[in-house]
């Protein structure tokens, strides 16, 4: 049997001693795991696994907060030749629990106290905390396990947007076919083979995009830069200096606000530049720019964009993005001051990525091509529909609910409404099942609208729309919105639409839809059916008055 990717990690870790493979960021500091460190970690950890009777097969929940042990805890699972089932530490305890009983792990592996004692008091049983895996005796390093094509090295639980969260299950053949995919993606926009790219990382190794991106720097023997403290992202992007991250739109959303606010601030010639450009960008996308438009431009570019790029990260060569759709304003404003935004898209059961921007092909509001060995093609409903060997082979313990995601030819369902040019380039227009049909019949997806009012309220952060069959569709958005300014503000959203796709009232919700709440996916997705019942009675009061534009707070 050939060496598995496993297998190539740990010589990358050998081959490499002094490299730092993982680096902690916190605040200015910069704190290294090196190779052989790391290498020596997961020897440790791999004694406490083999103490604690975990045997090949078994399946090992790891539930902790991103850092140097989680990865050395994740490789020594594997290597053992165990599958990890990572969770999100931030997810109730409840869910967390219902999910540890779901994979009948024989070992949940835990990196908080607190969330400890929820468990315990959950009946979360074997336990461990991450802390004390590595105070194990150190052993020589050994050769992973073997590993069948088909063996399942991790189960990644889905968001569990409508429904109950599934265990998705990933085979060491689906992610030995992604990874050479990542390599050449990762060289095509760094320009380089990899062990030198400053990649910085911020989201939870837990989703499957994360771990990916975790795993291609370990299989280019590259390093990665930890966030450890989300509030301090930006002081942790100033010391890290990286060359490209990936991203959520939500923060790229964030970063273009934050701007323009620090724009708003600034001297009357500096705000004027900035607004005349942005207004000549737009009119050279529309095709009706002349030489006044293109003289400013030139201006900012030679003045202003290159002092906006320096405060976002002076070492960027570009921005990845995946996980939610991302606005076409945000996309722009990202190109016009030059730092370029690639799309991803891929779902948990696609081994994370279908498709990625090509670097001379990337197009706005469009989200790449299909990678290598994937083919896609638009069924039912205008369904994208997916086959390749990055496609999972199925749910953990759930045989209705694989048959259910396939067609009876063998395309996997994504559930998602695609749109393919003549060249390939995808556009994805929302969830299928997310569709609403108000009384008059028609069909609306709710994502581009709830972009539409994030872009055009001023203070709204989340918006969901709601209005299935009812006789108009109507919002509820958080943030801090002056709720006096929203109809006006709607009003102008709403010139650009037709009758039937125009929010008439809205809600102002109690507080900000997140996780903790149960209001938001683990991975920061709209938990709709859930937002909905919790804020019954309010919609149901926004259909009962015949006063078409009252809004209520």
């Amino acid at each position: 049997m050939t060496a598995s990717f496993v297998d190539r990690f740990l010589s990358n870790l050998e081959a490499h001693r002094e490299r730092a493979f993982v680096v902690e960021v916190h605040h200015e500091r910069m704190a290294p795991t090196r190779g052989a460190l790391l290498r020596a970690m997961i020897e440790d950890a791999r004694e406490s696994l083999r103490v604690r009777g975990v045997k090949a097969g078994d399946r090992v929940v790891l539930v902790a907060p991103n850092s140097a042990r989680w990865v050395a805890m994740d490789l020594a699972i594997l290597a053992e030749g165990a599958t990890v089932v990572p969770l999100y530490a931030r997810q109730a305890p409840a869910e967390i629990a219902d999910m540890v009983r779901d994979a009948d792990s024989s070992l949940v592996i835990v990196g908080e106290a607190g969330l400890d004692v929820a468990l315990a008091a959950a009946g979360v049983a074997p336990r461990v905390m991450l802390d004390a895996m590595f105070e194990g005796r150190r052993m020589d390093p050994r050769p992973a396990a073997r590993l069948e094509p088909d063996h399942v090295v991790t189960i990644i639980y889905t968001s569990g947007s409508s429904g109950e969260p599934k265990g998705v299950m990933t085979s060491r053949a689906n992610v030995e076919h992604m990874l050479p995919v990542l390599d050449t993606k990762l060289r095509e926009l760094s320009g380089v083979a990899g062990g030198n790219d400053r990649v910085f990382h911020y989201l939870p190794f837990c989703f499957a995009g994360s771990r990916m991106v975790l795993w291609a720097c370990l299989y280019r023997a590259n390093g990665l830069h930890l966030s450890m403290k989300l509030d301090e992202l930006v002081r942790e992007l100033a010391a890290a200096t990286p060359e490209y991250f990936l991203n959520v739109p939500a923060l790229l959303d964030r970063v273009r606000v934050g701007v323009e606010k620090k724009l708003a601030e600034r001297a009357v010639p500096i705000r004027t530049l900035y607004a005349r450009a942005i207004e000549a960008d737009a009119r050279e996308r529309a095709g009706t720019w002349g030489k006044r438009d293109r003289a400013l431009l030139a201006l900012a570019e030679r003045t202003l964009f290159p002092r906006i790029r320096e405060q976002i990260g002076p070492a960027l060569k570009g921005l990845i993005c995946g996980s939610a759709p991302l606005s076409i304003e945000t996309q722009a404003w990202f190109e016009r001051i030059g730092l370029p935004i690639y799309q991803v898209y891929g779902l948990t059961e696609t081994t994370a990525i279908v498709t990625v921007d090509r670097k001379d092909a990337a197009k706005i509001g469009r989200v790449g091509h299909a990678v290598p060995g994937c083919e896609l093609r638009i069924g039912e409903g205008g369904e994208l529909q997916v086959k390749g060997p990055n496609v999972f082979p199925g749910y953990f313990r759930r045989e209705e609910a694989t048959r259910a995601a396939f067609t009876s030819d063998g395309w996997f369902r994504t559930g998602d409404q695609g749109e393919l040019d003549a060249r390939g380039n995808l556009r994805i227009i929302g969830r299928i099942k997310n569709v609403l049909v108000p009384s008059s019949g028609h069909n609306v997806a709710p994502e581009p609208l709830e972009q539409l009012v994030r872009d055009g309220v001023a203070g709204v952060d989340q918006v969901v729309v709601v209005g299935h069959g009812r006789p108009f569709l109507s919002a509820i958005v958080s943030g801090t919105v002056q709720p006096s300014l929203i109809g006006e503000q709607l009003d102008e959203v709403n010139e650009r639409l037709p009758h039937y796709r125009r929010i008439r009232r809205w809600i102002v919700a109690r507080e900000p839809f997140t996780p903790e709440n149960g209001l938001l996916t683990a991975n920061q997705k709209l938990r709709r059916t859930e937002i909905e019942r919790r804020y019954a009675k309010e919609i149901a009061a926004l259909y009962e008055t015949p006063a078409m534009e009252a809004g209520r707070a």
